[in-house]
């Protein structure tokens, strides 16, 4: 994900050296993407300066609900995660894999050979980071590989800033991904606002970021600062908003296939999809056939999927999953317990989406819960 590692030189960024850490990285060829406000949202956009970050935002989240909400300071990453991540950049919604081209009675085929896009992430969150290498795992490492998945991953730059802002959702705490990053950025910045100004504590963790922190020729921070840094991500921590137990999770998932608990999630499910969209790890996917209206050109495109629709199952006769009751049950035995059979890691880095962006606010911390055996496991969010 990252290019190799040396020792890790740190700086102090004023908001002014953040603007020429952004144009500096858009003079190496990269589109910068941050988060910006859209739509009643903080949502990833391609950006050419600090103006369009969310500044002074901040976000409110629980099951079911979201919203933007005015801080009393200035801070520029002062919200936890919006709807959306590094996904929809690396692996986009809708791809052509290849097309097919009649001229008279010849008929020939080509696939896209553009190169990669170059992104460089601005805001990333830890959560997000541990995202990308998990779908790097399903992309990357395997006996079938997503050739253009692994070229935009490998493309790309990370300047992410440690999580001061944990929402109600959040629980990377206990999935061990966050709030601080401590892997796949080349850069980390740490935002501190107090009455000695505004700046950012940075971290180079690969070569590429040593580069980029020599370049803006910034002072090292000082003990007080790294302590101040230090404590953004402890102070997180303890003001996590969900817990998952994790222990032993995958077997029982195993043992637990009939119990009542999914026939009660059915009842509330609207198998929506939602979760699976906002979901930084989910890559459900099918295919499509379209074709121009003259009839001369037609393209064979990946577009997202999601195992919560019936027809993601459906083979000769039917529908594997044919009920709610299945298709639920499927997300999140797979998610929290067979993803560690096929790759050997969690699907779930603790992000809280798909608790925030469910229309009747189910929660999956709350599911495991009751599923162990604990019916008010829904009530206990500490």
């Amino acid at each position: 994900m990252s290019h190799a590692t040396e020792a890790k030189l740190t700086g102090v960024l004023t908001p002014s050296d953040l603007e020429r850490l952004l144009t500096l990285v858009r003079e190496q060829g990269y589109t910068t993407v941050g988060p910006t406000v859209r739509d009643g949202a903080i949502l990833y956009r391609e950006i050419t300066g600090l103006a369009e970050l969310p500044q002074g935002w901040g976000d409110e989240q629980e099951g079911g609900r979201y919203r933007l909400v005015r801080r009393d300071d200035e801070a520029l990453f002062g919200y936890a995660v919006g709807p959306d991540s590094c996904k929809k950049y690396l692996y986009p919604s809708r791809r052509v894999l290849w097309e097919a081209h009649k001229d008279g009675d010849e008929l020939s085929f080509s696939a896209p050979t553009e190169p990669p896009p170059r992104y460089a992430f601005l805001g990333a969150r830890a959560c997000e980071l541990a995202a990308v290498a998990v779908q790097e795992r399903v992309f990357s490492r395997g006996a079938f590989t997503e050739s253009d998945y692994t070229a935009r991953q490998q493309a790309a730059a990370f300047i992410a800033v440690n999580c001061g802002t944990p929402a109600a959702t959040c629980f990377c705490a206990s999935m061990e991904t966050g709030p601080d990053v401590r892997e796949g950025a080349d850069l980390v910045l740490t935002e501190l606002l107090d009455a000695a100004g505004h700046v950012f504590v940075a971290r180079a963790d690969t070569a590429r970021g040593g580069e980029w922190l020599r370049a803006l020729a910034v002072p090292v921070p000082s003990a007080a600062q790294m302590e101040a840094a230090a404590g953004v991500t402890r102070d997180a921590t303890a003001r996590m908003g969900r817990r998952m137990d994790t222990a032993g999770l995958p077997a029982m998932l195993r043992e637990t296939m009939e119990h009542p608990a999914w026939n009660d999630v059915a009842n509330r499910c609207l198998a929506c999809a939602n979760c699976t969209l906002v979901c930084p790890t989910c890559f459900c996917s099918t295919v499509e056939e379209v074709a121009d209206l003259d009839g001369r050109t037609a393209r064979h495109e990946r577009v997202w999927d999601s195992c919560f629709s019936e027809d993601f199952s459906f083979i000769h006769g039917g529908s594997v999953r044919a009920s709610t009751r299945s298709r639920y049950r499927q997300w999140l035995t797979h998610k929290l317990g067979t993803w560690h059979d096929q790759f050997d890691t969690s699907g779930c880095v603790g992000c809280g989406r798909c608790i925030t962006w469910c229309p009747v606010g189910i929660d999956l911390t709350a599911e495991v819960r009751r599923l162990r055996g604990n019916p008010q496991g829904g009530e206990e969010h500490g």
